[in-house]
């Protein structure tokens, strides 16, 4: 079981793995770089060295970066598409040199053009940066998401557009966050709501695809379309639907990273994954 959570990586990428080892998890997710800008100066090779170096002590893994929150690779603004595929590209050079599984990506919003039109330039916008990217091994994790305004990735069809519309899909895989679905309308709180919910992922999309997870409680109700993380149990989502998680044998080695809000001392992780830790069977 690898459960982990995402971590700090304040005062150099390698003090993340002092983090994780300080609540003990053994996996998480991390920005390569500052969420906020556009533009940052390459990771330096002496940073590389220390992650690697910390990596091999330490028994977290696998390891997932998420892109900057700026990215949208779905707007029809042509300023904006060319910014986010060279920040894309970007993302997936840091991921590479840090042996990182995947860059955890949100497709981004049609701003008005229509889902089609946006699913489109995201698949144009994903061939572009992996054109960049030649012979990289890791992943664009494309996150399934709860369908906030125009965003895209609501709808495991809009998943599968985008994976078979790539010109390389063995590089594109997929992170569902367990609030993100539940309030795009996808109910899993029960195990028959969970099995048919994993079943329609599983006949559109491959459940061999989902590459992470990431465990939220959601602050609002099914099909809400809102985004709004709440601590393990505290929420619409309840208990039940991450025991069923926790349990399938599918997912006994995928990673499961929380992003609930927490404070310096992350005590709210060691409280969500005591949450956790206990629906284990």
């Amino acid at each position: 079981m690898r459960l982990g959570a995402h971590m700090s990586t304040a005062g150099g990428l390698s003090k993340a793995f002092a983090r994780a080892q300080q609540i003990g998890i053994n996996t998480m997710q991390i920005f390569t770089k500052n969420q906020n800008r556009w533009e940052q100066k390459p990771t330096p090779p002496e940073e590389i060295e220390r992650w690697r170096r910390a990596q091999a002590e330490a028994d977290v893994a696998p390891i997932v970066s998420h892109a900057a929150y700026l990215l949208n690779l779905g707007t029809p603004d042509e300023a904006l598409w060319q910014k986010s595929v060279a920040a894309l590209a970007d993302e997936l050079t840091r991921a590479e040199q840090l042996g990182l599984l995947g860059v955890v990506l949100h497709p981004g919003a049609h701003v008005g053009s229509g889902e089609e039109a946006g699913l489109q330039r995201v698949i144009a916008g994903l061939d572009r940066a992996h054109a960049a990217t030649p012979g990289f091994q890791t992943l664009t994790l494309v996150e399934a998401t709860a369908g906030q305004g125009t965003t895209l990735g609501y709808r495991f069809e809009h998943l599968k557009a985008i994976r078979e519309g790539v010109q390389a899909p063995e590089r594109v895989a997929f992170c569902l966050d367990t609030c993100h679905i539940f309030a795009a309308g996808y109910d899993i709180r029960t195990p028959a709501a969970y099995a048919a919910t994993l079943a329609e992922f599983d006949r559109l999309v491959g459940q061999a695809h989902i590459k992470c997870l990431h465990l939220n409680d959601s602050k609002k109700g099914l099909g809400s379309r809102v985004d709004r993380h709440d601590h393990i149990g505290a929420g619409e989502l309840g208990l039940t639907a991450f025991s069923l998680l926790l349990n399938d044998p599918r997912f006994a080695n995928t990673p499961m990273i929380l992003e609930t809000e927490k404070s310096e001392d992350m005590h709210e992780d060691v409280e969500n994954l005591r949450v956790l830790r206990g629906l284990i069977e």
